[in-house]
């Protein structure tokens, strides 16, 4: 006798309730079981134990931006050479000449030299400058 397709799934439904339950209980066990006496104390920040001064809402520099901006594209560069690296070895066979992928790769590192560069001469990295230069 074989069983209706639908049943091979019950055991993944039971045990999916059974994490559900087990999820809700705990939740609402320590819903009863612990006090709730709100303080000042207990509804402050709290950051590292340092008290919190200021708004949260602080303004950030551009240049905060840019840096996090510059660092997420130099590190996806850095992520397409790492499909370079692992298939050097076999670059000959799949090109046909023997130094295509290094020549093909001192291609792809002088683009990211002339951006860093251009990185470098804009001042973008450099923090001690004025924020009305950008």
């Amino acid at each position: 006798m074989t069983t209706p397709y639908d049943w091979q799934y019950l055991p993944l439904l039971m045990q999916v309730l059974v994490a559900l339950l087990l999820g809700v209980g705990m939740v609402t066990a320590s819903w009863f079981v612990g006090r709730h006496r709100n303080s000042k104390v207990k509804l402050d920040a709290y950051e590292c134990g340092i008290p919190a001064t200021g708004d949260a809402r602080g303004r950030f520099s551009v240049r905060f931006y840019l840096v996090a901006v510059l660092f997420i594209l130099f590190d996806v560069e850095v992520v397409f050479m790492m499909p370079w690296a692992v298939t050097y070895r076999r670059l000959p066979a799949l090109t046909g000449s023997r130094f295509f992928g290094f020549w093909e790769m001192l291609v792809y590192l002088g683009f990211v030299a002339v951006g860093l560069y251009y990185i470098v001469r804009k001042g973008i990295l450099n923090w001690s400058q004025d924020k009305a230069d950008l």
